[in-house]
């Protein structure tokens, strides 16, 4: 189906993105959108905007209607948020709330090593949030260092899980077959193309404490 026909309701149209958000600088890059630190006008909330060009994603529709559909039905914490979409004849905008702690990986880098204490407040913060997730019948199906963010860069920050372009809603009784995630991260049955079920989220958060 292409994007903008018959679509979910809670998308808003507007042609001009900027007439409602101040753009200020560009937070990073990806294959089929750019991602912009911008302010609201209205209420000077800082968000962060993930710019889509529709032209980049023809053929891969349903993917980002799924993302989208998996991240207006959750509300969590330790997950970021999209408050908002816009969408234009050229561009769909997801307005996420922004957070500036910077990514898991990076902080274990900079950190050298994580006692068993932090490492355990960081795995139990993850785990909530992957309970509430398969809760509500969602896999996320890539989680790894570099997609679990800091909320701020405060020592004792919580993390964030993000980004869900490959995460899936799971249908009554269904089970899943798509190789997909980061080989360093994915269990084997994901490797191996075996049927799998959510138990490989839990999978990816035993690789991610160890």
């Amino acid at each position: 189906m292409p994007l903008g026909q018959d679509g979910p309701s809670w998308k808003k149209r507007t042609e001009d993105i900027r007439r409602i958000y101040d753009f200020r600088e560009v937070l990073g890059t990806g294959a089929f959108s750019e991602v912009v630190l911008a302010e609201e006008k209205v209420t000077q909330k800082l968000v962060a905007i993930k710019c889509i060009a529709k032209k980049a994603l023809e053929g891969k529709e349903t993917s980002i209607e799924n993302e989208i559909a998996v991240l207006h039905k959750i509300k969590h914490p330790n997950i970021v948020a999209l408050d908002d979409i816009y969408e234009s004849s050229t561009h769909l905008y997801l307005i996420m709330q922004l957070v500036s702690g910077g990514e898991l990986f990076d902080r274990i880098v900079e950190k050298g090593f994580y006692t068993e204490r932090d490492a355990s407040t960081l795995i139990r913060q993850i785990l909530d949030a992957v309970k509430y997730l398969h809760d509500m019948g969602i896999v996320h199906r890539d989680l790894k260092p570099e997609n679990l963010l800091y909320y701020s860069l405060d020592e004792d920050s919580k993390i964030m899980i993000s980004d869900f372009g490959l995460s899936k809603i799971e249908g009554c009784g269904s089970v899943m077959s798509t190789a997909c995630g980061t080989p360093g991260y994915v269990a084997p049955e994901v490797l191996a193309q075996k049927p799998y079920s959510k138990a490989v989220d839990c999978w990816s958060i035993g690789v991610i404490a160890y």
